[in-house]
């Protein structure tokens, strides 16, 4: 079978679910509210913008060789101290709105990817700087409150 295998790192964008990191600290910001740090907010994580992570399956689908498996990622890692600086900044607000919490047991401390074979051999490299990815995302957020307010005040099961 032709099949190739794609892996990404933690993606962020429109229309993403507002549970997760970057959506619940925009929407939380914008409503004036306050946002988690988990632990010593030293846990690392690599961000690809949405649009990066389908351009990189595209060109998985389109120039990949079968039974091959490519990392697409964002090539920027940040603490989530650093992520959560960035947010703030990208919100206008300080980090009085920031609330300290222990951290998750089994939180994983890094997530990583090497992207150096997409690149090389496809020529993947992200377009989207995580700067204007978050400022982008925070318009999004800003423009689009019909969408996710209704998923942060539906309880979920």
């Amino acid at each position: 079978m032709d099949v190739v295998v794609t892996r990404c790192s933690n993606n962020y964008g429109p229309y993403q679910f507002p549970e997760k990191v970057i959506p619940l600290f925009v929407t939380n910001l914008l409503d004036g509210a306050t946002v988690p740090l988990y632990g010593d907010g030293g846990n690392i994580r690599d961000w690809l913008h949405v649009h990066d992570h389908c351009r990189g399956i595209a060109l998985v689908q389109q120039k990949g060789r079968a039974g091959e498996v490519y990392n697409i990622g964002g090539g920027t890692e940040l603490t989530n101290k650093e992520l959560t600086g960035r947010l703030l900044d990208a919100c206008d607000t300080g980090w009085d709105r920031v609330v300290p919490v222990t951290d998750r047991k089994g939180h994983d401390r890094r997530y990583s990817l090497d992207i150096t074979k997409i690149h090389q051999e496809l020529g993947y490299t992200p377009s989207i700087t995580l700067d204007q990815g978050l400022a982008d995302t925070v318009t999004w957020y800003r423009d689009n409150r019909t969408w996710w307010e209704p998923l942060k005040t539906t309880p979920t099961a």
